[in-house]
């Protein structure tokens, strides 16, 4: 995928893609990585490139169930541990977790094929506005492109500290882009 959306026919179309090209750039923040760097956790916060990949994919699932109207249970524990790779997970267990989220996402969104279907909000949790009944599924979908994005950059800024990779030489390495004057694709260090 490159790094940029391609052309949208409409509006349903266009939120499902530029979702997507947040969910693979949030990826490529992993490309290269090692185990312990993927869970390496080098800035004052606690977050890891993994645990915000897997942050992302939990969050976008919990949402879309919500949209579905399936009941979640409230487990505030299970908000911690999204933001964490377990000893006995790995980043493929995490991107193929992520590749079901996003093959479900675009499933329920096509499904519905309603941007103003209402989504009920959770008046439970004091950050949403208790004066609304409902979002619409193209809030949902706006508030996930928004997350994925603010995610990526956080990972973004903890892969620089890893090991200096920054997104477009990760890019062009993971893609395979020749070497250029303005562009050369990252390589782990010797």
């Amino acid at each position: 995928m490159p790094g940029q959306v391609r052309p949208v026919t409409d509006e349903q179309d266009g939120l499902l893609a530029y979702l997507a090209q947040m969910r693979y750039v949030l990826k490529l923040t992993a490309f290269g990585l090692t185990p312990e760097q993927l869970r390496a956790t080098p800035s004052a916060s606690a977050l890891s490139v993994a645990g915000l990949i897997k942050h992302c994919a939990s969050t976008e699932e919990g949402w879309m169930a919500t949209v579905r109207g399936e009941q979640q249970p409230m487990d505030y524990g299970a908000y911690e541990r999204n933001f964490v790779l377990a000893e006995d997970e790995t980043v493929e267990d995490l991107f193929a977790m992520y590749e079901r989220v996003a093959e479900a996402t675009e499933k329920t969104v096509r499904d519905i094929a309603d941007l103003d279907h209402r989504v009920p909000i959770d008046h439970s949790v004091p950050w949403n506005p208790q004066e609304y009944d409902f979002w619409s599924l193209r809030w949902v979908l706006l508030h996930l492109i928004q997350e994925t994005a603010r995610h990526t950059g956080h990972a973004d800024v903890i892969r620089e500290t890893v090991d200096g990779a920054t997104a477009y030489p990760l890019m062009a390495a993971a893609e395979g882009w020749p070497e250029s004057p303005w562009m050369t694709p990252w390589k782990p260090a010797a």
